[in-house]
């Protein structure tokens, strides 16, 4: 496509009255299309779709595993043309892109600098809906006591479990961070554990719809906190070394290695083969968009045998649906392990809390058999009941509430130290992971996330990070050296609402410079040419990511 053409495009797209973006947007117009070698994958393709992509089995919108969780109105092949003119990468940096300052189109928020800007509903939520996340709100924050409790809706906590509330990890809606010394409790970190799914005695047809093979008595996640008369599982020791990390112009970075172990076990030894890999509790917004991105759109972002040559073999993961009782495409968790918001939020209360749930019946949490007194536990039901702790319209308001944080605003967009910072980070091949932008489906039951223009700066595909990020534990079709790319944007409000600036999978990186010198894997040219970069441009590429 010519550069007058993509231009015009891009003009026919953003005045065809279809685009739910704001009139009131920056009018400045976008740079020339780009030329392939410059382009994302899918650009590059001319806007391939899933009838192009690595893995697809289908034409048009339906991809190989289908998006059973949303009611989606197709798309037309003039559509198809003009959002591949408007996803194509920027290669004008003397201005920002139009509507660069609406992270999350009409859903944006605006004027959120406090520790609140995580946990406002979406902008463009209809008035009738905000009750909805009201409701959704409340029940995140609410504190869960052990069975039988004085209330009925509030019980069932435990018996072992990581935290009382939703809230007590996602503070403020907010990213986590290890505990600050061997005192320091972890509320919002544990551990996950597994053995190799050889060496389990669990039936395959068992462990095929299983992210990982449990630990015989402990299960798939260390719980470190239990109910009166009960033992906690064990407690997660945090042991760091120094990594002096040398930049060109001779100064020096000194990174942290975390080594990691588990302490006062009460339940008898780990297995010998036990993999661990240590979690932060994630930042919360932007979900639902991310939710309703076109699955085909991810998929041809994916080049796991790198055909083309440039070092990337991004790839996507494979997860079972409970709720649908079918595959899907892994979205969700630092290793892409869940396909939905629901089915997210459904894990976290039956591992972190132990609260029964539609998609995790029965009381106990995770208890296994090994625990029997643990699995005998009062629970917080009525035997006369479906063995559940919250009902299905609890979990769909607390999913509806994760499903609409709003993401804030763009900030200092025409800063010119931030414009250069946005040319190094495209010139060092950084968008060719962090893609920066998508146009989520058109849905006909959720106005929020429909037909909008978002800039997360993910593609959402699992990547292998090297020996130094490697937790040796797969997850589903994740090896222990990948991770999927994390969505950037909000991440320059970390300090802002979490009162701390630890970042990567188990917060090891005090900065995003320590985040970046991290990458290795298929980002390791990137992380060399980091190091490489005079100081002017190493600050002005920190200072675009505190933008985002």
């Amino acid at each position: 496509m010519t550069a007058s053409l993509a231009r015009a495009a891009l003009a026919a797209l953003l005045t065809s009255g279809v685009w739910a973006l704001p009139a009131a947007a920056p009018a400045s117009p976008t740079g020339p299309a780009a030329s392939p070698k410059h382009l994302s994958k899918p650009a590059a393709s001319a806007g391939a779709t899933a009838e192009q992509a690595p893995h697809a089995e289908a034409k048009g919108d339906a991809a190989p595993w289908g998006e059973p969780h949303l009611a989606i109105i197709p798309r037309t092949d003039k559509e198809r043309a003009r959002i591949a003119a408007v996803r194509a990468l920027a290669e004008d940096f003397s201005r920002p892109e139009r509507f660069e300052t609406h992270p999350a189109g009409k859903a944006t928020r605006f004027g959120l600098h406090s520790r609140e800007a995580f946990s406002t509903p979406s902008a463009n939520m209809p008035f009738e809906r905000e009750a909805l996340f009201k409701l959704g709100n409340g029940l995140f924050e609410r504190v869960f006591e052990p069975a039988p409790g004085a209330n009925a809706q509030t019980d069932g906590l435990g018996p072992i479990y990581n935290t009382a509330s939703c809230q007590r990890c996602h503070l403020k809606d907010g990213r986590g961070h290890p505990p600050d010394g061997p005192q320091d409790a972890a509320d919002s970190m544990f551990l996950r554990l597994s053995i190799p799914k050889s060496l389990s005695s669990l039936p395959a047809s068992v462990l095929d719809k299983m992210p990982n093979a449990p630990e015989p008595v402990y299960g798939l996640q260390m719980q470190d906190r239990a109910i009166a008369g009960h033992a906690p599982e064990g407690r997660m020791r945090i042991a760091y070394e120094p990594v002096p990390v040398s930049l060109a112009d001779g100064s020096v970075i000194t990174l942290r290695r975390p080594r990691y172990s588990v302490v006062e076990t009460g339940y008898g030894p780990l297995h010998p083969a036990v993999q661990l890999s240590p979690r932060i509790a994630p930042q919360m917004i932007g979900l639902g968009l991310i939710e309703a991105i076109p699955q085909g759109d991810i998929l041809a972002l994916a080049d796991p045998e790198d055909s083309d040559g440039d070092g990337i073999s991004g790839r996507p993961n494979r997860v079972w649906s409970a709720e649908f009782g079918q595959w899907m495409l892994g979205r969700f968790g630092l290793k892409a392990g869940a396909p939905t918001v629901k089915e997210q939020s459904a894990g976290a209360f039956a591992g972190d809390m132990g609260i029964a749930n539609p998609l995790h019946p029965g009381g106990g949490g995770e208890c296994t058999p090994d625990q029997q007194a643990c699995l005998k536990a009062p629970h917080g039901y009525d035997d006369g009941e479906k063995p559940v702790e919250i009902s299905a319209k609890m979990l769909d308001l607390v999913s509806f509430y994760a499903r609409n944080l709003a993401v804030p605003a763009r900030r200092d967009l025409e800063d010119p130290l931030v414009l250069r910072g946005k040319e190094v980070f495209y010139g060092l091949g950084c968008a060719q992971c962090h893609q920066p932008k998508f146009v989520t489906h058109r849905l006909k039951d959720q106005p929020e996330q429909s037909f909008q223009l978002i800039w997360p700066y993910s593609d959402f595909l699992l990547h292998d990070m090297g020996e130094g990020l490697a937790d040796h534990r797969p997850e589903w079709l994740a090896t222990g050296r990948e991770w999927r790319t994390p969505p950037l944007w909000g991440i320059g409000m970390t300090k802002a609402v979490s009162g701390h600036s630890y970042f990567l999978h188990d917060g090891r990186a005090r900065s995003l410079l320590e985040a970046v010198l991290w990458h290795g894997g298929e980002a390791e040219a990137a992380r060399e040419a980091v190091r490489a970069l005079p100081k002017q441009d190493r600050d002005a590429l920190i200072r675009f990511l505190e933008s985002l």
